[in-house]
């Protein structure tokens, strides 16, 4: 049996970090930010769909995606963000349910699935306990513009174009406020950790199963569409 364990929070929320605390803790974690970059390399389906909807100025010099300005174009663009993620949506879904697939294979009962857009993509039906990293609106600002050396508007503007993050607190299961130390945060970790590695009830057990039995039939799929070229 397996547990997902849904890792969300919002941008410079420290997401990154309480998944790196699962890492050193031995639970693996499938990243859902190195999915999407994979599901855009040059000549995969997801590249030749951003070419043929964003036009051949949002290539580099060696053919690869400029992530940085497709970044800028979306981010000041809520329609065209939209679109973005709808092209990308079922390439990194199934990009997501291959990694989890291989962790099965292997054994693994806990998974952390870290997924920014775990909500926006629904994919929270299929993780449980979903996991927010919080941080309070000051302290958010101040770390984004601290980390991409932006204006206190242009932090803001990246903040808005996300779901607010106390509306993602009120949907978890689980909290971990980010706000103060690193050792606040690695304390309310460990509590964490202890509790998604508490062998799973009965219910949970069935709802891992439905879970898994999806799974497998969407990477199916996947591999089926991969095959035809359709993706």
């Amino acid at each position: 049996q397996m547990r997902l364990v849904g890792l969300t929070g919002g941008i410079a929320s420290g997401k990154s970090t309480v998944s790196g605390l699962f890492k050193s803790a031995g639970v693996p974690v499938v990243d859902a930010d190195i999915v999407a970059r994979n599901v855009v390399q040059k000549g995969t389906g997801g590249w030749k769909k951003i070419v043929k909807t964003f036009g051949n100025d949002i290539l580099l010099e060696n053919g690869e995606i400029d992530r940085a300005l497709l970044g800028q174009i979306v981010f000041s663009d809520p329609a065209k963000r939209k679109l973005l993620n709808r092209l990308l949506a079922p390439h990194i879904s199934c990009g997501i349910f291959w990694e989890i697939l291989k962790l099965w294979v292997k054994g693994c009962t806990v998974i952390s699935v870290d997924i920014p857009l775990l909500f926006e993509t629904k994919m929270d039906r299929w993780t449980n306990p979903v996991v927010v990293v919080w941080v309070d609106p000051k302290t958010q600002i101040e770390r984004l513009m601290l980390r991409n050396g932006c204006s206190e508007e242009q932090a803001q503007n990246r903040i808005s174009a996300q779901l607010a993050l106390d509306w993602k607190k009120s949907e978890a299961d689980i909290v971990i406020n980010n706000s103060g130390s690193l050792e606040d945060t690695k304390e309310q970790f460990r509590e964490v950790l202890e509790q998604v590695s508490a062998p799973l009830t009965w219910k949970e057990r069935m709802r891992s199963r439905d879970g898994f039995l999806s799974i497998v039939m969407c990477t199916a799929a996947g591999v089926l569409l991969a095959q035809k070229n359709l993706l």
